[in-house]
């Protein structure tokens, strides 16, 4: 007779991940496998550190899970120096910068500057509601500055990326000097690619909102898909092409951008 294990909580396989971690040049890392993690001020959330200076990225990702009566009244960001953002996913919450409450549903976004905090409560009707946080330090520039910015990808121009027509680009953020990075949402419908294999200074930090692709990552060729999340550090080679039949691959994503390098 064989042996029946008894025990419950394991998975009826080998245990195997598909994230790969190249520190300071790129990372994949799938869903399965993600480790909650409780921060002060965030109650009834379930959080995931992602992108983090010991990734070798300047900023911080997070996805959040805000279960019912997940809530942040303490305030998330509004040291002088970090600048915020978050991303609704899906479901709704209540934000609120500067006295000014910001009904954010899937697809709405709120943006703040250094010194300015922002609270989070879910306002989904009991259900659960998915974050995708970020923070960064702020790099000043004489005479310029950011400020508080809110809207939803709906309302959004959808512009052809670099000219291609089955490519689209929606940028979440002004594209002036005030602001040192921004959140784009790029799209491609099933069988779109980069225009070629980008090298640049520029960091990102890319969560996969829908469908599928291939991922050149440093000249590695990896299948990536919905709730992937991705790491390109500077300098890393890069472009995708999307793969399925119907959805497109969509992500959202930061950028690093309106600054010299320092020396």
């Amino acid at each position: 007779m064989g042996y029946i294990n008894q025990n419950t909580g394991y998975i009826n396989d080998l245990l195997s991940n598909r994230s790969i971690i190249k520190r300071g040049d790129y990372a994949l890392i799938e869903p399965d496998g993600l480790v909650k993690n409780t921060l002060p001020g965030f109650e009834r959330c379930e959080i995931t550190i992602l992108a983090t200076p010991k990734l070798g990225a300047t900023f911080v990702d997070y996805l959040v899970n805000m279960l019912e009566g997940g809530k942040n009244l303490a305030g998330f960001g509004g040291d002088a120096h970090i600048e915020t953002f978050v991303y609704v996913i899906d479901g709704n919450i209540t934000a609120n910068a500067e006295g000014q409450d910001y009904r954010l549903e899937s697809g709405g976004y709120l943006y703040c500057p250094p010194g300015v905090s922002m609270t989070l409560v879910n306002a989904n009707g009991g259900q659960n509601s998915r974050l995708f946080l970020y923070k960064k330090r702020y790099t000043p520039v004489s005479g310029f500055q950011p400020h508080v910015v809110s809207n939803n990808v709906h309302q959004l121009e959808k512009i052809h990326y670099e000219g291609m027509s089955d490519v689209i680009v929606q940028d979440l953020l002004p594209a002036v000097l005030g602001f040192d990075m921004n959140i784009h949402i790029l799209t491609f419908a099933p069988g779109a690619c980069h225009g070629y294999v980008e090298t640049h200074v520029q960091e990102h930090g890319a969560l996969i909102l829908s469908g599928e692709g291939m991922y050149n990552l440093d000249n590695h060729w990896i299948p990536v898909k919905k709730n992937d999340y991705i790491f390109m550090g500077a300098y890393c080679p890069q472009a995708c092409y999307a793969v399925g039949r119907d959805e497109p691959l969509s992500y959202i994503y930061s950028k690093d951008c309106n600054r010299d390098v320092e020396l």
